[in-house]
């Protein structure tokens, strides 16, 4: 059987001594990051992403392992593992193919097959097996089994057929031919439900076939969404007639008397009473698994990108939570996100105060020097757009404005961590404040929010939602430490994803800083109560202490590599030599490149690489679109069958992914990503009904 080791080499191609590494690692309680980042030399610079996948590899292999050792076991037990079946075991490569080897060995309480069984009915079974008697002699042998529980030969019969059929049924070279011929060949039929709604949103999945091999994961669970809610029924067909031939072919003996239309019918029987519906079960399973993984993995990607959106610096930022009757709450925070001040103006429907919002937003650009307004995309966001638009070309105020989404802003309003940092702010208010905040720094604002609430993805709520979680804490953690951790302004939230810290330490971390002022050095964490060696260890080079006592404490430098760091300060790093500096300072290479990487620029932020946040100088209403104008917009979702971009209006419009490209691509992330600004994009359909606005990127 092979080893633990074994597997994970054949499934992540990794060697097996960075897997061993690796292995032991993550046994001393090593984080991913902390790995991917300050262990290179030990796992071949397998980067974080590497790292999680090998860690789910890992996970799903030692499951694998467990249950081929528990298999056997109880095989053993009852004293028929053979030879070959504890060979078919170790081949085994998955758990379904591994639970297939055992079916036949479990014990089935209230099968057809069972009570056959326990009326004693196995011998007529396998001589119904062989099927080398005729009818009537058959017929005569079954007359013997006739007592006790069985009350007539057809009884017996239909006893004899029932073990057979079963064990067709768990055949495991049958099931897995069925299994690969539903896979290949089964079609997915959709019919109506006992609750259809013919103008509901399922409307268009009605009477859809669709091969199992090509059904798109974001269909097949709007389908089985459907199906929850009783609006559709599905089925898998498979075409059941050239299965019996290839029964009656290769399974019924070739020098079979009369009987073996007996064997026949028993054989057809398991196949669709029992074999059929078991695999389809399977198959769903199968197809759900896939499905939940790839919009996982879509919703990862998007979380990713919008985490990753580069921040607003040196900037006070004014945010704008938009409605109508209940008027727009302003909220202003400062350069380092300290919150200033709010208001509330009233500049649309049904007040209509344009002089009233004019006068108090002017008095407060000039009062704190406003160069950056974040305006939610709610109710009433494109009139507030409008407001703002106004004031910059009338009165000439310069307030550069940008749509942000403000999904989650709600949620984080009411939330504990909200009323913890403004317990004397309306939850209005602390929306703003959001919406200003996530502008500043999305990461440290956005992270305080339940990703499932933040607008991106699909069908997050009908997803495995361990995987999910585990997922987007995986995504959030991966990247947080990429960014780096400002010690003395984080907040809880932001802290707990920093390697080896957690919720409760990071709490601890906010007390000592409120006790004892700003943390002066890396080394300071230490004294913080719960924070040890080890979790020191994994968290300190991703903490980030500006202006602190080591000039390295501001940068990705790990304090175990800060006396290497101190013998380079000074030489020329563009021209340095890696190999001959890594013999003479006893550091592995890759350690050493990333230190010269740092030394070249301290406290980088990989995030301002990227395209800055695009801030608006108009907007557009929907009435004044015509089909083939040209917009511009921003990406705020994206889907396997398409973008949503913010063009200004109060619904999204989509572009298909069919709309993004004269070839062909698999995915919309091919080409977009979350916040992306897009100069240019085509109108090519509108619905003013519905508020929908079809878009196009080629033309």
């Amino acid at each position: 059987m092979k080893t633990l080791t074994d597997l994970l080499s054949e499934k992540t191609g990794l060697k097996k001594e960075h897997i061993d590494n690796i292995l032991k690692l993550l046994d001393e309680g090593s984080t991913i990051p902390f790995i991917a980042r300050y262990r290179k030399e030990m796992t071949g610079s397998a980067s974080d992403e590497v790292l999680r996948d090998f860690e789910t590899f890992y996970v799903s292999a030692k499951k694998l392992l467990e249950r081929k050792s528990e298999i056997s076991r109880l095989i053993e037990e009852r004293g028929i593992l053979s030879a070959a079946i504890m060979q078919s075991i170790a081949d085994a490569q998955n758990l379904r193919t591994l639970e297939d080897i055992y079916r036949p060995f479990k014990e089935k309480k209230s099968s057809r097959a069972a009570t056959a069984i326990a009326k004693g009915l196995t011998p007529l079974a396998d001589t119904l097996e062989r099927a080398q008697l005729s009818l009537g002699e058959f017929t005569q042998q079954a007359k013997a089994f006739v007592k006790g529980e069985v009350a007539n030969v057809d009884e017996a019969i239909k006893g004899a057929q029932d073990i057979l059929a079963e064990r067709y049924a768990d055949a495991v070279r049958e099931r897995e031919m069925i299994h690969e011929s539903m896979m290949r060949f089964g079609v997915l039929e959709v019919k109506k439900g006992r609750e259809f709604n013919e103008k509901g949103l399922y409307a268009n999945f009605l009477n859809h076939s669709e091969k199992v091999a090509y059904i798109p994961s974001h269909r097949y669970l709007g389908i089985m969404r459907a199906l929850k809610e009783k609006e559709l029924s599905v089925k898998i067909s498979l075409d059941t007639e050239r299965i019996e031939e290839n029964i009656k072919k290769f399974k019924i003996p070739r020098n079979a008397s009369s009987s073996q239309e007996l064997l026949l019918e028993a054989y057809k029987d398991g196949l669709k009473r029992l074999l059929l519906p078991s695999i389809e079960r399977a198959v769903h399973t199968e197809l759900k698994e896939k499905a939940d993984l790839a919009a996982i993995g879509v919703f990862g990607k998007n979380l990713s990108q919008l985490l990753m959106t580069p921040p607003v610096t040196k900037r006070i930022i004014l945010g704008v939570d938009p409605a109508f009757r209940s008027g727009c709450k302003l909220a202003l925070i400062n350069e380092n996100g300290h919150y200033l001040e709010h208001a509330v103006i009233y500049p649309s429907e049904p007040q209509n105060d344009y002089e009233g919002a004019r006068k108090k937003v002017l008095a407060l650009a000039k009062k704190y020097a406003i160069k950056a307004v974040a305006i939610g995309n709610g109710t009433a966001s494109r009139e507030t757009q409008e407001f703002f638009a106004r004031l910059n070309t009338d009165e000439g105020a310069g307030l550069n404005y940008t749509v942000v989404s403000e999904a989650g802003a709600s949620v984080y309003s009411a939330s504990k961590i909200a009323s913890q940092e403004y317990p004397d702010l309306d939850v209005t208010i602390r929306g703003a404040i959001s919406i200003a905040q996530r502008l500043r720094d999305p990461m440290a604002a956005l992270v305080k929010i339940d990703p499932k609430s933040l607008g991106i993805g699909q069908y997050q709520h009908d997803v495995d939602q361990k995987l999910l979680e585990k997922k987007l804490g995986d995504v959030t953690q991966d990247l947080v430490n990429r960014v780096g951790v400002d010690i003395n302004s984080a907040s809880a939230s932001l802290l707990s994803y920093v390697a080896g810290i957690g919720s409760k330490i990071a709490q601890n971390i906010i007390t000592f800083r409120d006790e004892a002022g700003s943390f002066s050095s890396k080394a300071q964490l230490l004294k913080v109560k719960g924070l040890g060696a080890k979790a020191y260890e994994q968290a300190a080079g991703f903490i980030r202490v500006k202006e602190g006592k080591s000039p390295f404490d501001n940068s990705g430098i790990h304090p175990e590599s800060y006396a290497i760091a101190a013998k380079l300060v000074g030489t020329d790093l563009e021209k340095a030599d890696v190999t001959r500096l890594s013999a003479e300072l006893g550091v592995g290479k890759e350690t050493l490149k990333d230190i010269i990487k740092e030394l070249q620029k301290p406290g980088f932020d990989p995030r301002e690489e990227l395209p800055p946040i695009p801030f608006k100088e108009g907007i557009t209403d929907i009435k004044m679109l015509r089909e083939g104008a040209f917009v511009s917009g921003v990406v705020r979702n994206i889907a396997d069958f398409g973008a949503f971009v913010d063009i200004g209006l109060k619904n999204d419009g989509m572009i298909h992914i069919s709309k993004m490209s004269t070839r062909r691509i698999a995915h919309p992330l091919e080409l977009l990503s979350i916040n992306q600004f897009l100069p240019q994009i085509e109108v090519i359909a509108i619905d003013q009904e519905k508020g929908k606005v079809g878009l196009s990127l080629v033309f």
